[in-house]
């Protein structure tokens, strides 16, 4: 797996993506993580080293499934460790977040406005929900938060919730507890946002990580699966005008009409693939 990342850069949208509004936090957690490791192949180890010191960590709990007292006096070592490897990956989480924050709202702005020379209504907002329970508000130009700060935030945390945690023998602060939270109009997205506001956030992420993938290294490949069908013209319009200036596009479509941009064109049937429209 290490190896093959950071060999193909690309961004894919597709049906299910709408999970990342309607689903679970542990959908919007992996968006960030996968975004994160394709811009830094190097956050996938930090990540997999994570989730090898929870498991660990939550075994020696009292509750868990390792009881031993040698495993038990063990655990602040353990704590260290969560400490150390989760600080890193809050402080790359809570960056791309600062950096998603502009591109999805003028994404979203672009795929929805009813002109051009009218704003579109609703305004997406993004923030990263700590397991402490503070609460990160997405800010375009704002950098790298201080590890440190963040180290001694879960330290604290650890402590606050250590009564919990032995009733339930989890690990209940850290990374693997947060969320990406999603609003528009001051609302949580999540159980407001209609069906055509849903699309157009989850589509306007996806673009945005395009953005935020450019800007380091090569360009990412967009692929676009079944996506046009979904969209209103005017929508699909914007979504083309968009598309016309990636470097490469892969769009699929159950009708050929749904997508309005050039380019050459396959027909896949009952595992044939030919050139040209149907």
């Amino acid at each position: 797996m290490r190896d093959v990342i950071g060999q193909v850069r690309a961004v894919l949208f597709a049906p299910e993506d709408l999970t990342l509004i309607r689903g679970e936090p542990a959908d919007r957690r992996r968006f960030l993580d996968d975004l994160l490791t394709q811009r830094r192949p190097a956050y996938l180890a930090a990540r997999q080293d994570y989730a090898r010191i929870v498991r660990q960590r939550s075994a020696r709990r009292p509750g868990g499934r390792d009881r031993r007292a040698g495993a038990l006096s063990t655990l602040a070592t353990w704590d260290d460790a969560l400490v150390r490897a989760g600080s890193t990956l809050l402080a790359a989480r809570i960056a791309v977040v600062h950096a998603l924050s502009g591109p999805v709202g003028s994404s979203y702005s672009d795929l929805v406005a009813t002109s051009p020379e009218r704003e579109a209504t609703g305004h997406p907002e993004l923030a990263y929900q700590l397991s402490t329970g503070r609460l990160v508000v997405g800010s375009p130009g704002e950098g790298v938060p201080d590890p440190a700060e963040l180290a001694q935030e879960l330290r604290e945390g650890l402590v606050e919730l250590a009564d919990a945690e032995r009733e339930r023998g989890l690990t209940l602060v850290g990374p693997h507890r947060d969320d990406l939270v999603l609003g528009l109009n001051e609302l949580p997205a999540k159980g407001y946002a209609s069906h055509g506001e849903t699309w157009s956030l989850a589509l306007a992420l996806r673009l945005a990580s395009r953005e935020v993938l450019a800007e380091v290294g090569e360009e990412p490949v967009v692929l676009l699966d079944d996506v046009f069908a979904e969209l209103d013209e005017r929508r699909r319009v914007r979504l083309a005008a968009r598309c016309a200036t990636f470097e490469q596009v892969l769009v699929t479509t159950a009708v050929d009409e749904d997508v309005p941009l050039d380019g050459p064109r396959w027909h896949v049937e009952a595992g044939t693939v030919r050139a040209g429209g149907p």
